[in-house]
């Protein structure tokens, strides 16, 4: 149950429309369902602003479907899966509801159920990343961003080994009200944006580059030790996390 719906319930009563004990009820049933193998919180938008996004890496095709229609009953729309597998996409897109749809993105491995693309979107947000191999980081970023309400432009392969490449995009940088930058190797890319522009960065380290990169640990060490202002830093690979935090900046300069 969100705010409005939360307003709408209480209006009913004070009209007398709907009973106290029923409006009790719903109230009881609301904070989380329990499905046995996840407690589903439906209170979390009420809460924080944001649905409940279903981490799917690790889950079955099942209990993934069994979340997204614990959700869908309650009136969610623009239900997130972030990780899901693409045997996992087929097989809740076979078993939704003929009126819903399930979009999958097998790039990020994300997929949105219920997605309300007529919603109007908020502010801007740059995706930059130093190279292509850093795609499914991104496109996780980017689409988790756009499903939060955000509107976002993608800015990809402009690394620093070819620095002029994100010097044509300066101006686009500049009209940002977040930057997340994505980049593996040496993780240089965040502090070079950091130093043209004035908004906040989200940095992002992946797993991409070759032996001593460590599976991203070069890259997450490097831009944790960044030279320039107003770089942050989420963990390797969570293109998730840094647009979840990304999308919080953005919208409270509504």
């Amino acid at each position: 149950m969100n705010e409005a719906e939360m307003i709408q319930l209480l209006e009913e009563v004070k009209q007398g429309t709907i009973e106290v004990s029923e409006a009790v009820l719903q109230l009881k049933l609301q904070p989380f369902e329990e499905l046995g193998y996840a407690k589903v919180d439906h209170h979390r938008e009420l809460r924080q602003g944001v649905q409940e996004v279903i981490y799917g890496q690790s889950k079955t095709p099942e209990q993934i479907l069994g979340i997204v229609s614990s959700m869908l009953k309650q009136g969610a729309v623009n239900i997130l899966v972030s990780r899901m597998k693409p045997e996992a996409a087929e097989y809740v897109r076979e078993h939704l509801p003929s009126e819903e749809e399930l979009y999958y993105d097998e790039i990020s491995h994300t997929g949105v159920v219920h997605w309300d693309r007529t919603r109007e979107l908020t502010g801007n947000i740059v995706v930059a990343s130093g190279g292509t191999s850093d795609l499914p980081v991104c496109e996780e970023a980017a689409l988790t961003a756009e499903v939060l309400g955000n509107r976002v432009v993608r800015l990809y392969d402009v690394g620093v080994s070819g620095i002029h490449r994100l010097l044509a995009h300066a101006d686009t940088l500049m009209r940002a009200r977040v930057i997340i930058v994505v980049a593996g190797m040496e993780g240089a890319l965040p502090s070079v944006i950091g130093g043209l522009t004035n908004c906040p960065i989200i940095a992002v380290p992946t797993s991409v580059g070759y032996g001593a990169n460590f599976g991203g640990l070069s890259a997450l060490l490097s831009m944790l030790n960044s030279c320039a202002s107003g770089v942050t830093v989420v963990n390797i690979d969570n293109g998730f996390g840094a647009a979840y935090s990304a999308s919080m900046i953005n919208q409270m300069a509504k």
